[in-house]
């Protein structure tokens, strides 16, 4: 009888005094976030910083590609996880204001991957590899920015001059764009 007292007397005293294991459980997007962060192989282009390192859940990726249009850039991306990933894919924005069909004007990207194609298998990683692409191959078949998507289609070199225009920082089609050359 008295071990049954001391068994309720410390359970008890359990509940008045917090102890590590009463501490405050990560979600699963902290969780899986953690995973992909841990797990990402970011190409020789790319590279991430965390304002907070306390905070996963809000990182940058800077893109510097090393060919094509883009070239010497240097794109600055937020992303935010929200509490419904990997369930929902995290919302990405160009932070970089930049002459491209597939961004616009206030940083939106057009990218399969962050809307109608996520799937919770897909990771930052996942991510990180499209938005490269994106660079590398921009798409005039799915535009944001519709005046940069027709110039790439009709006219390449004109689109080139554009973009370079752009990255040095300048007027294109009567919108200035800020320098992002690395």
């Amino acid at each position: 009888m008295i071990k049954l007292f001391s068994l309720k007397q410390q359970k008890k005293d359990g509940e008045t005094t917090p102890r590590a294991g009463n501490q405050k459980k990560a979600s699963a997007a902290q969780l899986r976030i953690t995973k992909d962060i841990n797990e990402l192989n970011l190409p020789k282009t790319c590279n991430t910083e965390f304002p907070d390192p306390d905070d996963l859940l809000n990182f940058k990726l800077i893109i510097c590609p090393d060919e094509g249009f883009y070239k010497t850039g240097r794109f600055v991306f937020s992303f935010k996880v929200g509490p419904n990933y990997p369930h929902e894919p995290p919302k990405v924005k160009c932070e970089t204001q930049v002459y491209h069909p597939n961004i616009d004007q206030q940083g939106n990207v057009c990218l399969n991957i962050l809307r109608e194609d996520w799937k919770p298998v897909l990771t930052i990683n996942s991510i990180v590899y499209g938005l490269q692409y994106l660079f590398l191959e921009p798409n005039p078949e799915d535009p944001l920015n519709k005046e940069a998507a027709e110039v790439l289609s009709s006219n390449r070199r004109v689109f080139e001059t554009n973009v370079q225009k752009a990255m040095r920082g300048g007027y294109v089609g009567g919108i200035y764009f800020e320098r992002c050359l690395k």
